[in-house]
């Protein structure tokens, strides 16, 4: 996921200083934005920024799809647009507005499936990132930033007064802590998988919790907490709330006192009759993620189409507009915070509303955050079967001397520290005839990481065993043979209800001269796939010797995925990325 911004005075806050990709039709975008914002003398006389009482008949109508919670903003200032009469080259400019979920609409166009929408402004740019990266998705070009909105922790006034509110700061990690360690105090979200909110709140957890000792473990169980207190979407997560202002609603305390959610959410929420006596925001003293409403144009517009949609996103940007975004709840400047909003909101001084947002998380952060959570969530089956052939003792560039072996077995501890006591996990080695005939040995049973095992647990025992892996000298990559006894292994005991799937680590290609060919190898994986049962293979080809294309091909008739790494310490993060697709496509569960 890649990040695309347009100049600095184009953005909703101020500058970005990320280095950002930039697909081809970016330069276009940008072109004509620099158009509006630096010739507008010149615009005004060739009708583009016209301001006049009339317009032709035939107007430019633009579908803008946007996310719920900033649809009524943008719907009033399309009416406004219409009654002003507002134009592009002598046209009207005509904009409907539709809220949609982003997620949803992301998903629309990863799938490269047909949208009658010409303009997106989702709640973030890790949405429209995800397309443009994406070759086979519906092109999207990003042209600059609507509003904002800092991502805190909203709570009914018993609940924040227990914790000290206002005069109390927490961080991330404590506040998570604070809502969880007593049930009395139940903190709920919306679906880190659905709502960028979530996830970005979500990433911040864990990437503070990594720099603790235990972090990982602490905050997988935080999220394993969490997720028996989420709602499907950010628009369903506010009715978690007790209906009264006490946070202890008669007859069902079992509701949520605090609440992940937006400064313009909390506005809204307290803004409405039904809000009561509100609700009080903590705003983190690590800082706030904010979402950040880009503004997109779908598809290949018009040259109409785009100038016209150039011409509403600069109507959005003038004062009477920005007015107008404040006066639903957002911000419009990153250099301050408008004190009636975070009034509105529940913020309050000394909660350091007024401090920057933090810098965006990284794509790496949020694919790790997200990883973490599909498989904390769900439970997970996997077994790992790992490269222990000759050629794995090659030293890694740039780590000091280790080996490939050694980078590998640390980054596996890495990945293990994320799944929690309920996920089953096992450990397979293979070369060749490591087990008389057999190029492969069953180191650890896949069982569950909380079972007692002799004098410890299947966890302790996997991390001895994990920590035990070295090359076999001389030992030559019995791949095919491997992995088809691994795969027919993981569906004969699938465990319904969980994530299942087989993750083969291979640092080069079939070196068996005596095991089944490549395609008999595909044609025995499709036969033993079951979309009933689905068990997704993810090979990882690691080092330069491995064969990603092969990997691909093996792996893509189970339904699961290919991937590679040029160094053994990315394997944690690009299993986590797997997972994740693979679970987006609906495979691993039955």
């Amino acid at each position: 996921m890649g990040r695309h911004s347009l100049p600095d005075h184009y953005g909703a806050g101020g500058s970005d200083p990320r280095p950002r990709a930039r697909r081809r039709t970016m330069a276009v975008a940008t072109v004509l934005v620099l158009t509006v914002a630096g010739g507008t003398a010149v615009a005004v006389k060739s009708g583009l920024l016209s301001f006049g009482s009339s317009c032709q008949d035939d107007a430019v109508r633009l579908r803008l799809a946007a996310s719920p919670d900033i649809a009524p903003a943008l719907t009033a200032a399309a009416a406004r647009a219409r009654d002003q009469n507002i134009t592009s080259d002598g046209r009207c400019v005509a904009v409907s507005v539709t809220a949609r979920d982003s997620y949803k609409v992301a998903d629309t166009l990863a799938a490269g499936r047909k949208t009658d929408v010409q303009v997106w402004v989702a709640d973030s740019d890790m949405w429209v990132d995800r397309i443009t990266n994406d070759n086979t998705a519906t092109e999207v070009t990003p042209a600059g930033a609507v509003a904002s909105t800092p991502v805190g922790v909203a709570m009914v006034p018993e609940a924040a007064r227990s914790l000290g509110w206002p005069k109390k700061k927490y961080s991330w990690i404590e506040l998570a802590g604070a809502t969880m360690g007593d049930d009395a105090l139940r903190l709920g979200a919306a679906d880190p998988s659905r709502s960028a909110t979530g996830l970005l709140a979500l990433t911040q957890l864990t990437t503070h919790a990594a720099g603790l000792k235990g972090g990982d473990t602490q905050a997988a169980a935080m999220m394993k907490t969490l997720s028996q207190r989420t709602s499907d979407s950010d628009g369903q997560v506010l009715d978690t709330l007790p209906r009264n202002t006490s946070g202890t609603e008669q007859g069902n305390p079992r509701r949520n006192q605090a609440l992940i959610l937006s400064e313009q959410a909390a506005y809204t929420y307290n803004s409405s009759a039904d809000g009561g006596a509100g609700l009080d925001m903590f705003y983190p003293k690590d800082g706030s993620p904010q979402l950040d409403f880009p503004y997109a144009m779908v598809g290949q517009l018009t040259t109409d189409q785009s100038r016209a949609a150039l011409r509403f996103m600069n109507y959005l940007r003038q004062p009477a507009q920005l007015r107008l975004l404040q006066k639903y709840g957002f911000r419009t400047s990153d250099e301050e915070a408008p004190e009636a909003v975070v009034a509105e909101a529940g913020g309050s001084s000394p909660q350091p509303y007024a401090e920057p947002a933090v810098q965006p998380a990284t794509d790496e952060a949020l694919q790790k955050a997200l990883g973490t959570w599909t498989i904390t969530v769900q439970s997970a089956r996997l077994t790992t079967v790992v490269d222990a052939s000759s050629s794995m003792s090659e030293p890694v560039p740039g780590s000091g001397g280790q080996s490939r072996m050694e980078v590998t077995k640390a980054s596996l501890l890495q990945a293990l520290a994320t799944f929690t006591q309920e996920d089953e996990i096992g450990l397979w080695e293979f070369s060749t005839k490591l087990d008389g005939a057999k190029d492969y040995r069953v180191l650890v049973p896949t069982e569950r990481l909380g079972d007692r095992v002799g004098d410890g647990t299947q966890r302790d025992r996997l991390s001895a065993a994990f920590g035990a892996l070295k090359p076999v000298r001389d030992g030559a990559t019995g791949l095919y043979d491997t992995t088809l006894a691994a795969y027919r292994a993981a569906t004969s005991s699938y465990a319904k209800g969980k994530f299942n799937a087989l993750v083969v680590l291979t640092d080069g290609v079939n070196q068996d001269p005596g095991s089944i060919s490549r395609a008999e190898l595909i044609s025995e994986l499709q036969k033993l796939t079951d979309p009933e049962h689905p068990v997704p293979l993810i090979m990882i080809a690691v080092g330069p010797d491995a064969d990603r294309e092969e990997a691909e091909e093996i792996a893509g008739a189970t339904g699961g995925s290919g991937q590679s790494v040029n160094n053994p310490s990315q394997i944690q993060s690009v299993m986590l990325k797997a997972i994740v697709a693979a679970g987006a496509q609906g495979s691993g569960t039955g």
